[in-house]
């Protein structure tokens, strides 16, 4: 990246969206009271980074509303710079309800975001002067899932990103209630070449992608589609794959005795991945930050992992999980 002036270290572009959530044992049909707080998978990388020191922007939209001013109050107490963001007088903030099962019965999502004021934004809207002094952008699948309009976005970010210097990270976050692994394959495919850090789980790997075959070999494929590309397939509990100038990089696993929240998980792999990335340009740190941080998150209630760097270096160094005095 030579040279070049940088204001910030992550850039990202995506929604926000009203979390609903009923805790478990409860059914969204029997509920009367729902755990009322944000998130967005693009806001939750930058938000984990913000808190680990990194400087960060979210472009988005808000409504001018309550809604939207609590998100943006929200994302400004995490350390993002908030103020790239383009209000609208009217619309909404979309929204989803959350529904923790107990095993067998997964977590389940219920989407309501059509019609979003991030829906609307148009690119000649956005100030893209931000991801050009930016070293990393980084966007998912579930903007590209939203429509044409929020597609476009990602493209002209990406043209942005490329055209600066800066390297540009796209988690694929498959959502089927968005769109079908076909139009997902499609959209993904003229994307993939211009990335530089791939993180993919690897059943998304398989549905979207149809890649087939044991973690390291659908690693490999990924591979030869995305030859510059630094990949990161996860694989939930088991950790990662993570393959950098052909060379496999080990994940460890930590013990958890209870999971308080796991999604976001992978949103908080991203953020310590990249943190230990820009951090040290050391793939094996970046594995390790994270591997540590996605463990951490699923400690907490909500979206965003509430972790400072201090608590991610110690896991890393003590993963003893007796009491600090």
């Amino acid at each position: 990246m030579g040279e070049r002036e940088t204001v910030y270290d992550v850039v990202a572009l995506g929604e926000v969206l009203l979390r609903l959530a009923s805790r478990a044992p409860e059914r969204l049909e029997q509920v009367r009271q729902l755990d009322v707080s944000f998130g967005g998978t693009e806001a939750n990388v930058v938000s984990a980074l913000a808190r680990l020191g990194l400087r960060t922007a979210w472009l988005s939209a808000l409504p001018r509303n309550p809604w939207g001013d609590r998100v943006e109050r929200e994302l400004r107490g995490h350390g993002v710079d908030v103020s790239h963001v383009v209000w609208r007088e009217g619309g909404r903030i979309g929204s989803y309800f959350l529904e923790y099962g107990l095993g067998p019965r997964p977590i389940r999502v219920l989407y309501d975001r059509q019609g979003s004021a991030f829906t609307t934004l148009a690119p000649e809207e956005v100030d893209w002067h931000v991801v050009r002094r930016s070293r990393l952008v980084h966007v998912t699948g579930v903007t590209l899932a939203l429509g044409p309009q929020p597609r476009a976005l990602v493209d002209r970010a990406v043209e942005e990103a490329r055209a600066a210097g800066a390297q540009v990270s796209l988690d694929v976050n498959y959502r089927a209630s968005l769109w079908s692994p076909d139009a997902a394959r499609a959209c993904l495919e003229s994307l993939l070449p211009r990335v530089q850090l791939l993180f993919v789980g690897l059943d998304d790997a398989r549905r979207v992608l149809g890649l087939e075959g044991e973690p390291e070999a659908v690693a490999e494929a990924l591979r030869r589609r995305v030859p510059q590309a630094t990949i990161a397939l996860t694989l939930g509990d088991r950790g990662s794959v993570v393959l950098a100038d052909r060379a496999y990089r080990p994940s460890r696993l930590y013990a958890l005795d209870l999971v308080a929240d796991r999604v976001g998980a992978g949103d908080a792999f991203a953020a310590g991945f990249i943190h230990g990335l820009l951090g040290s340009q050391d793939v094996q740190r970046a594995v390790d930050c994270g591997t540590a941080l996605a463990a951490l998150k699923c400690t907490t209630w909500g979206d965003v992992a509430l972790v400072r760097p201090g608590e991610l270096e110690e896991l890393m160094t003590q993963p003893d999980p007796r009491i600090r005095r």
